[in-house]
């Protein structure tokens, strides 16, 4: 009976094993994000040539609920809106972008880079007066454009395959950024029926076919590298932004709070001293 039991059990370790060896990936290459480290901040000309990137490729399938025009333009924002003084000439300019020194934050209700970014979009919804659906320009308090109605609708047009929200992916997947990018950039050039060699996802075969490819986004700054490593590596930057829009202002009042426990553990310890001056212990 011991016997039996032992050899059932190895078996069973057996077959796991080989369906986990099956299912391996390559570990995602650890490129240098900005946001990396513990005073890391999102480098914003990456996170507006990402959106592009998203919005000219990626939407095309994947969509984005958990996100509002609006957010583009808010405080922290890719497409913030500040007015900020030229110091050569005196006079006030609108800026996008957090300003490097100062500026004053422009609302986003009057900022006409994201109202632009909203209107190009085109909005299902629901005519008041007849309640028939119909289209229309998208508003910036509009949740981003869904590129399927439904789940039948989007696994029709895609093989069978359901493209995920990328909302708040990079929170999602184990490697967040590393992932997204590596993945983007991971395909081996072999395809198997309706599936695309991929190192980064697991079990080496994925249904998304390979999305980016040398200049497929004309990006403004000729200066910037029209490659699909600088795509995904703008792409993954943006989505990061996406899944977690605070987490700048979080880590300055985490210095802030770190700075205080520590200013205040010296001055405990001072207290200490003063009261137990003279006492031996």
């Amino acid at each position: 009976m011991l016997r039996t039991l032992t050899a059932a059990a190895a078996a069973a370790i057996a077959i796991v094993g080989v369906a986990f060896a099956a299912g391996e990936a390559e570990h995602p290459e650890n490129y240098p994000f900005s946001f990396d480290s513990p005073v890391g901040s999102y480098d914003m000309a990456s996170v507006q040539r990402g959106f592009q990137v998203y919005n000219q490729v990626c939407a095309a399938c994947h969509g984005m609920e958990h996100l509002s025009y609006r957010h583009l333009g808010e405080e922290g924002g890719p497409f913030a809106l500040y007015r900020v003084r030229n110091h050569e000439t005196g006079e006030m300019e609108m800026q996008v972008g957090r300003p490097e020194h100062g500026g004053t934050f422009v609302d986003v209700v009057d900022n006409p880079y994201v109202r632009a970014i909203a209107e190009a979009a085109i909005i299902s919804d629901i005519d008041p007066n007849s309640g028939q659906l119909v289209d229309r320009e998208g508003r910036i308090s509009d949740r981003f454009r869904q590129p399927f109605p439904n789940e039948i609708a989007a696994r029709a047009s895609n093989g069978g395959a359901y493209p995920v929200d990328l909302s708040v992916i990079n929170l999602a997947r184990h490697g967040g950024a590393d992932y997204v990018r590596s993945l983007l950039i991971g395909y081996t050039g072999e395809i198997n029926g309706t599936l695309y060699g991929n190192s980064y996802f697991p079990g080496g075969w994925i249904a998304m076919p390979p999305p980016l490819i040398e200049g497929i986004v004309a990006y403004a700054d000729p200066e910037v590298p029209q490659t699909p490593e600088q795509y995904a590596t703008d792409v993954a930057h943006f989505l990061q932004w996406a899944s977690d829009p605070h987490m700048e202002e979080r880590k300055r009042i985490g210095i802030v709070v770190l700075a205080f426990l520590i200013v205040l553990t010296g001055l405990m310890y001072l207290a200490y001293k003063q009261v137990w001056r003279g006492e031996s212990h």
